[in-house]
């Protein structure tokens, strides 16, 4: 079976777009389909074989065993400088025979393959490379991930397609994502209504799930500029709730195994306490992932044994209590190999909420 060209791309960022095409690429493969990827136009790099490829492209080797290759699976990093090092010079840098070249390498190698955009649709248009522009280059088949919502959906949907049907790009269809659950049928009906005005395809109405917006410890010891005093190995602990302060709420503590205690060290002593004596009046292990020091002082021996009876990592920031709940809040919190739970929330989404099957049908060539 061979494929046209699939294009993702977002009416912004954060809105799902890598976590919908890693739903959309499992359900491809699940299908039987030799199915390839490619960020054509990178900004967040990471170094493999002594080049550089899109963060977003060595998550995707993983998922579809893919021998990662920047020259067909990231052909173009837009980096710091690198649009003011363009304008300068424009002709030493053929951004599109780049992309075509990795387009002629993965049609060869697969019988569909997933293109992933870059941030909202006009992202790349200072170096002739916007989403719709390469989506134009690679011959693709469109589909528009957009937040929930109605009035605002609409709007945002509305103007970003309009960028692509000025480069009268084929548009597959439209999945609303990050939907509140209780609103979906809403978002359906209204939405859809609108689509339907527009002859385009609601492909899916995918809710949000709390799991995906899980931080690691790691990246909120990053975000209140903290030091790991013990375990940083385990900074790999997903976060689900925040205790705050000394005043530990019980009902709050036992929704999950994964919540963070934020505390000042000259209370750690009394929360940790709390902790403890809630979880041994519901026979449970320690409900802690990870712990947040904030000022200065000592840990006591008692408290130091807790944390090693249930490998704990203790972070240390200058921040007060409520600065770091407020630094945690604000976190941006991104897919990646490191969080292989949420791959897994993220294909299931999909799969249980978009029309997969219609897709492929569309794009059999």
């Amino acid at each position: 079976m061979k494929l046209r060209n699939l294009y993702v791309a977002a009416t912004s960022q954060h809105v799902g777009k890598t976590t919908s095409t890693l739903g959309i690429a499992a359900s491809f493969k699940k299908a039987g389909i030799n199915t390839g990827y490619c960020k054509p136009v990178g900004q967040k790099h990471v170094e493999v074989k002594d080049s550089v490829v899109d963060k977003d492209a060595v998550l995707f080797a993983d998922l579809l065993k893919l021998d990662i290759d920047p020259i067909k699976h990231s052909p173009v990093i837009l980096g710091k400088g690198a649009t003011t090092m363009y304008l300068d010079n424009p002709e030493a840098y053929d951004l599109e025979s780049r992309i075509t070249m990795a387009e002629r390498h993965l049609q060869d190698m697969h019988e569909g393959t997933i293109y992933e955009g870059t941030g909202h649709p006009g992202v790349g248009s200072i170096a002739d490379v916007s989403n719709a522009q390469v989506a134009k280059l690679l011959n693709a088949e469109l589909v528009m991930i957009v937040e929930g919502g109605i009035g605002s959906t609409v709007d945002k949907l509305n103007m970003c397609l309009s960028l692509f049907r000025e480069q009268e790009i084929p548009i597959l269809g439209v999945i609303i994502n990050k939907v509140i659950p209780e609103k979906t049928e809403m978002v359906r009906e209204y939405v859809g209504k609108w689509l339907d005005q527009k002859n385009l395809k609601l492909l899916g109405v995918v809710p949000y799930d709390n799991m995906l917006a899980y931080p690691l410890i790691w990246t909120i010891s990053k975000a209140v500029d903290g030091t790991f005093e013990h375990y940083n190995e385990k900074g790999f602990n997903r976060v689900a709730n925040i205790l705050a302060g000394s005043a530990v709420d019980k009902d709050q503590m036992l929704k999950s195994s994964d919540n963070l205690l934020v505390v000042s060290a000259r209370v750690l002593d009394e929360s940790i306490q709390t902790v403890q004596k809630y979880s041994s009046e519901e026979n449970h292990e320690s409900p802690l992932s990870g712990i947040v020091i904030t000022g200065e002082g000592d840990i006591s021996d008692e408290s130091l044994e807790y944390i090693k009876a249930y490998d704990l990592p203790v972070v240390r920031t200058e921040l007060d209590t409520y600065g770091v709940v407020i630094k945690i809040s604000k976190l941006e919190v991104k897919i990646n190999r490191r969080t292989p739970w949420k791959i897994a929330k993220a294909i299931e989404l999909i799969q249980d909420n978009v029309d997969i099957a219609y897709m492929i049908e569309k794009l059999k060539i």
